[in-house]
């Protein structure tokens, strides 16, 4: 066996681990996978506006799925910046992905393919509950190791990011949002 068969074989064998075929082949996982909780107030959340202010500023396309990642981080009782930070991290806030694949985050080295924004949000969320902090990966510098290696800079930008989007102050003349 080659090198690179070896590598992409224990490759395959980590993207499937973290992610179920669900994600690419199931139906549930179109718009139906998403986010979807009627008593959520996104309208009020100042969170929302907040990340939409953020990644309104960079340019990114997510910024009108804040709600999404709000929605999605308090399901599954994440960090709210959690996830916003890792797609700067991964992708620049989702500028820099494979053509339409709705991978802002680096997921399966930028191979897996979402179905939307909303899908993948709630997807990364879900796993990211249910593979890292559910066994006591609950910070960057847990989760590192596991989501980036051999990457020793990962925790430390995802980390950065999650204290700008924590700390930064909408535009009060909502100038910014979309």
């Amino acid at each position: 066996m080659t090198k690179s068969v070896a590598i992409l074989t224990v490759a395959a064998f980590f993207i499937a681990l973290l992610c179920p075929k669900t994600v690419m082949a199931s139906p549930e996982a179109g718009s139906s996978a998403a986010f979807k909780n009627e008593t959520y107030d996104s309208v009020n959340d100042t969170r929302v506006k907040q990340l939409a202010d953020y990644l309104t500023k960079y340019n990114s396309p997510l910024a009108k799925y804040a709600p999404d990642f709000i929605g999605a981080a308090d399901k599954y009782g994440l960090d709210w910046t959690l996830v916003p930070a890792i797609t700067g991290v991964e992708s620049s806030f989702g500028k820099r992905i494979p053509y339409n694949s709705y991978n802002a985050y680096g997921w399966g080295n930028g191979q897996i393919y979402f179905q939307s924004w909303e899908q993948s949000i709630d997807h990364v969320s879900r796993v990211l509950k249910e593979k890292y902090l559910s066994r006591g990966l609950d910070t960057p510098v847990k989760i590192a190791p596991v989501y980036a290696p051999p990457s020793s800079t990962w925790a430390g930008k995802v980390s950065y990011f999650m204290a700008k989007i924590a700390s930064f102050e909408p535009d009060p003349l909502n100038r910014l949002t979309l």
